[in-house]
């Protein structure tokens, strides 16, 4: 199969039949055995969803009338082939030639002059695409049109830099387990096999290589020396405030990279559950301890409900890290620009409240609940603190003195490209 015919369909997957990157990538890469092939079909995928609503645009005025539903294969093609065209270093007669051929792949030989006429004039007329692509926010920063206006609504100042950064490449960022190496013993492993990599500025125990590798070719991953995990998510477990003897629930936990990081930094905790609704993911909380030789009490359950799982004993700690929109790691997962909606996020908020509710009586007294999304909307993050502390009168919430972030009207608030992390939200609140 055509490497640009099966990123056609990856993309596909998403745009038209609304399915995850990863699950329509995971098909997608099935049976393509050679690394090239592989990485090309992903930077295919993942490039041509960042920047969609701008190559959306110059497909839109290079066409002379819209392709039919039935073709939306050949719409990702064309996109696909714009993308090599104005975003990579593919030569314009490769880009060409093989999206022609990709055309015939998908059994849509009668296309092959369309694409040919369709990715040359995109050559021939670049001053007038860009003309195209300026006169609408949503081309010009590759963005859905609500989103733009949401960002720019919440954020006034940033909102540029923000849809900016969510259309960069993200770094590739690990954590050391602690309970084998130091930071700068890890540091020092990688120098010495010939691994570019610096030390993250608040995340202690968080690094960024210079370049991304297989995870299989980092030192020690198999036997649990590391983690991928971006630094905001890693800014959780040490806002906990962990301590020997306490008893910690992670509410939604799964993946489990918080779970395992709250592990790592504090091994005398009495307990630590992990509770998450979706029993796939739930096995990857249970993947993630065996690699790093960690161990927890894993659930499967809503956190909604905790009467179905809760064993009636109070928390010290609870990190609810709520679903939420996942506004602030768009760079890491372009597709939520095409399966995000506008209705979505008034319904991630009746979520997240009625989390909050049911965590709140779980914890005990002097206790403290960190809540965290990975949002940048106040909708999700101020506004839904706001609204649960002025509805209980034995919660406060606690200033985070911290040099990372910037202060909102109680948690603390990281954009896109903050000391090149990811966006988050934290909160912590004591229950009187």
């Amino acid at each position: 199969m055509n490497t640009r015919a099966t990123a056609a369909r990856v993309v596909e997957r998403v745009v038209a039949g609304r399915r995850s990157l990863d699950a329509a990538l995971a098909d997608g890469l099935t049976g393509l055995a050679d690394a090239r092939d592989r990485a090309l079909v992903q930077e295919l995928a993942y490039g041509t969803l960042r920047w969609y609503f701008q190559l959306d645009a110059v497909l839109g005025a290079l066409l002379n009338k819209p392709l039919k539903a039935r073709d939306s294969d050949l719409r990702c093609l064309l996109l696909s082939g714009l993308y090599q065209l104005r975003h990579m270093s593919v030569p314009v007669h490769a880009a060409i030639s093989e999206s022609v051929q990709a055309a015939r792949d998908l059994d849509k030989a009668w296309a092959t002059g369309l694409v040919n006429a369709v990715l040359r004039n995109c050559q021939r007329r670049q001053a007038a695409l860009e003309s195209v692509i300026a006169a609408s926010d949503s081309a010009l920063y590759a963005h859905p049109g609500w989103l733009v206006k949401r960002v720019r609504s919440d954020w006034p100042d940033d909102w540029q830099a923000i849809l900016q950064a969510g259309n960069q490449r993200p770094p590739f960022v690990l954590r050391v387990n602690r309970r084998q190496y130091t930071r700068a013993d890890y540091l020092a492993l990688l120098r010495e096999r010939g691994m570019e990599a610096q030390p993250l500025a608040h995340a202690s125990h968080g690094i960024r290589l210079t370049s991304p590798l297989p995870v299989d070719a980092l030192p020690g991953f198999s036997g649990g020396a590391v983690s991928v995990q971006d630094g905001a998510a890693q800014l959780a477990a040490e806002l906990l405030d962990l301590a020997p003897g306490q008893r910690v629930l992670d509410a939604c936990a799964a993946p489990g990279g918080k779970t395992a990081h709250i592990l790592e930094s504090e091994p005398a905790l009495a307990r630590l559950t992990a509770v998450d609704i979706d029993t796939r993911r739930v096995q990857r909380i249970h993947d993630n301890l065996d690699r790093l030789g960690l161990s927890a009490q894993v659930l499967t359950g809503d956190a909604a409900e905790p009467r179905q799982w809760w064993d009636g004993r109070c928390y010290d700690r609870i990190l609810l890290d709520a679903p939420c929109s996942a506004s602030g790691v768009i760079r890491r997962h372009p597709d939520i620009k095409l399966l995000r909606r506008p209705k979505d996020i008034t319904a991630l908020a009746s979520r997240q409240a009625a989390l909050l509710e049911a965590m709140w009586p779980l914890l005990s007294a002097g206790g403290m609940l960190l809540y965290t999304t990975c949002s940048i909307l106040a909708e999700e993050n101020d506004y839904q603190v706001e609204r649960f502390l002025s509805e209980h009168a034995n919660a406060e919430c606690l200033t985070a003195d911290v040099p990372w972030g910037r202060p909102g009207i109680h948690g603390r608030q990281l954009l896109p490209g903050d000391d090149d992390m990811d966006g988050f939200y934290f909160a912590c609140m004591r229950k009187a």
